[in-house]
């Protein structure tokens, strides 16, 4: 920006394009995010980070925009508030740090031609339309540049707190045995204060939630614990997230965690290779429940792990339960509960309605109406409709 101030025809076009941007589309704001995390996959492959960066997107336009609302076309101080400080230093904690311009750069090509489209449907004069996105193109490149320039002396002043001490120490040993070195197993577990002899089971503790007090990931991660009956681990992975493991089998129908926390469970596994096994089945777990929105806030890998193969392609699934389930997808959640009850029950009358507490006659009536609204009659397609409806529980 060189200093020289727009016309004042130009100032109010800049006016009236940044209120548009303060008050984005929705549909504008999920072009933005999936452009950024399709260009990002190790960011995109994590639920926490991705939905830190859709804030993150919010918040620059939303800081660039009111500023040229108050006073179009002066320049824009950088953005070094919570969302963007927090989603760099989250990125320094995995080693992911050199990511963060590449995914402002491809913010910033897409935020700039929705720009152009704005401010082309606001005026049709061609002098004002160029020194209006003269002045725009210069902003816009100098806010990204003055924001990048301070996260990144922010991060350099807090880079030793990031990567040293003793959870650094301890998330370092933990990547080592994640990525299959050997380290010495004696070295591991005092670097660790855990056992890695024995079976494991994992978890990934989480909030996608910006406004979640954090103090109740720790509290699900200690309730994990003793729902396992043993000191867990506990490592933070990155302001929002802990990965936890703990000593043997967990009673995960106790498990109750707080607002909007989320546990993802893992199976149970023997040794290292357990323990690894576990954390991956844990993530496989996460990674499932975020990709279908799931309602549910707590998931045991050994109950989705045939839905999270299916759902790998969520189009392809949302056809496959179209089909199987036809009338049926859009029933009571009662219906849904009673045949979902019966394939697990494998179709036994009896033992399904014991396990949804209810009458043998009233489960019969159910599964009469559910033969009415499916395709196919249940008796020909149980497992395809058990599968379907597997789907449903899981996806939001």
């Amino acid at each position: 920006m060189d200093g020289t101030r727009p016309s004042p025809q130009v100032r109010e076009l800049i006016r009236q394009c940044a209120k548009i941007v303060v008050n984005a589309r929705p549909e504008w704001l999920e072009e933005l995010d999936h452009a950024v995390l399709k260009a990002n996959p190790s960011i995109a492959s994590d639920p926490e980070l991705a939905a830190a960066v859709g804030r993150t997107n919010r918040s620059n336009l939303y800081f660039w925009g009111t500023a040229n609302v108050r006073d179009p076309g002066a320049p824009v101080p950088p953005n070094t508030g919570a969302e963007p400080l927090g989603v760099a230093r989250d990125l320094v904690r995995r080693g992911l740090d050199s990511l963060s311009l590449d995914a402002y750069r491809v913010g910033e090509g897409v935020a700039w031609r929705r720009l152009m489209e704005i401010a082309f449907a606001l005026s049709s004069d061609p002098a004002e339309l160029h020194e209006a996105l003269d002045v725009c193109s210069r902003s816009i490149s100098a806010f990204i540049n003055a924001t990048l320039a301070g996260i990144a002396a922010q991060i350099e002043l807090e880079r030793d707190e990031l990567t040293r001490g003793t959870h650094a120490e301890r998330r370092e040993t933990v990547a080592l045995l994640l990525d299959g070195a050997p380290v010495p197993r004696q070295r591991a577990e005092s670097r660790l204060g855990y056992r890695l002899g024995g079976s494991h089971t994992a978890a990934v503790i989480w909030t996608d939630n910006p406004d979640t007090d954090l103090a109740q990931l720790d509290s699900a991660a200690d309730a994990f614990g003793r729902a396992g009956r043993a000191r867990p681990l506990i490592v933070t992975a990155s302001t929002a997230t802990r990965w936890v493991w703990t000593p043997g089998p967990v009673d995960v129908s106790v498990l109750r965690p707080a607002g909007n926390v989320r546990v993802a469970v893992g199976s149970i596994g023997d040794d290292v290779d357990g323990f690894r096994r576990s954390h991956f089945d844990a993530l496989t777990t996460q990674h499932m429940m975020a990709r279908l929105h799931s309602p549910q806030q707590v998931a045991e890998f050994t109950d989705v792990e045939m839905v999270s193969l299916l759902t790998t392609n969520a189009d392809r699934a949302a056809v496959f339960v179209k089909r199987v389930l036809g009338d049926f997808e859009s029933a009571s959640p009662e219906l849904h509960s009673a045949v979902r009850m019966f394939v697990r029950e494998q179709c036994n009358v009896s033992r399904a309605a014991g396990k949804l507490f209810t009458h043998r006659n009233t489960l019969l009536r159910r599964l009469a109406r559910a033969d009415e609204l499916l395709p196919r009659p249940l008796a020909d397609n149980s497992i395809e409709v058990g599968v379907a409806l597997d789907v449903l529980h899981w996806r939001g």
